[in-house]
């Protein structure tokens, strides 16, 4: 695919803050990389389990308590949860100091805000690894059912919850999207990058961003059963979501398929660290 010179121009304007708060940046780049190591286990179990080796469809409390189990396997958990601050911490930078420019008005307080939950919900998922680290877990009480069943005992419970899950079925659309159009390459300093690096950026990105786009907006589908029939049981999260691939016919193939596509988000996660326009402290 083809840059034009107003993107390159864009990414050269980004990158003029990159000369400040190296630490920030670099703790960010770890963070991306955690983010993408998280996906790309979960990818791998359920890959395992689509082939019949053992592994399982699970999210990232039982990813991370599966590895737990293995050798070093705690210590892993350790770099994934403090990884996982480091992209709290520039998540929660995009969302206040706004180094993206996406602005005050409705479309850049929506990103915003975005932002500032994606920050919440892996300050969570960091919490879990580091408890489970240090064996401080008590199980999944943060899970999706758990969450539901607690929204239902609220006023307006049900139309809180189906809010919910229509803006995860929007974000995976929206995920899809960016993925199927490639838009995501805009996010690299490709003039960095030689071609086979470009090369696998654009594979991972791709393929990975339409299975986590899938995958998203089958775990907002769920929420919005719930709102409707008031029962949290019909919430699920990644596993749900998996495991609901695995109940259809050819149901080992599409999980195979869906496995795949969120070991290449990992993939693309990973990239991000590296090669992202990571502005910061310049005007």
């Amino acid at each position: 695919m083809e840059y034009s010179a107003k993107a390159e121009a864009k990414a050269k304007a980004n990158d003029a803050g990159e000369e400040t708060k190296p630490w920030i940046r670099r703790f960010g780049r770890f963070g991306y990389m955690a983010k993408g190591l998280v996906y790309f286990l979960i990818g791998v179990l359920a890959l395992l389990a689509a082939l019949g080796l053992g592994g399982k469809m699970t999210g990232t409390s039982g990813m991370f308590e599966t590895v737990a189990g293995k050798p070093f396997g705690e210590i892993l958990l350790w770099v994934i949860g403090i990884g996982l601050i480091g992209y709290v911490l520039w998540e929660l930078i995009k969302a206040i100091l706004d180094p993206e420019r996406k602005g005050k008005k409705t479309k850049g307080i929506l990103v915003r805000t975005g932002y500032a939950v994606s920050a919440v919900v892996y300050g969570a998922i960091a919490y879990k690894a580091i408890s489970i680290a240090m064996h401080a877990s008590s199980g999944g009480g943060g899970s999706e059912k758990t969450i539901s069943a607690k929204l239902l005992q609220q006023p307006f419970g049900q139309w809180i919850i189906g809010l919910v899950g229509a803006i995860i079925i929007g974000y995976g659309l929206y995920e899809l999207y960016n993925g199927y159009t490639e838009r995501f390459m805009n996010k690299f300093r490709v003039s960095e990058m030689n071609e086979h690096e470009r090369k696998v950026a654009r594979k991972s990105g791709k393929s990975g961003l339409i299975a986590r786009g899938i995958v998203l907006a089958m775990i907002g589908y769920f929420f919005i059963q719930t709102a409707i029939t008031a029962n949290p049981e019909q919430s699920k999260g990644i596993d749900g979501a998996l495991a609901e691939l695995a109940s259809k016919p050819y149901g080992g193939w599409m999980l195979g398929l869906a496995a795949a596509g969120l070991m290449l988000y990992g993939i693309y996660e990973m990239i991000r660290g590296r090669y992202e326009h990571m502005s910061f402290g310049g005007k």
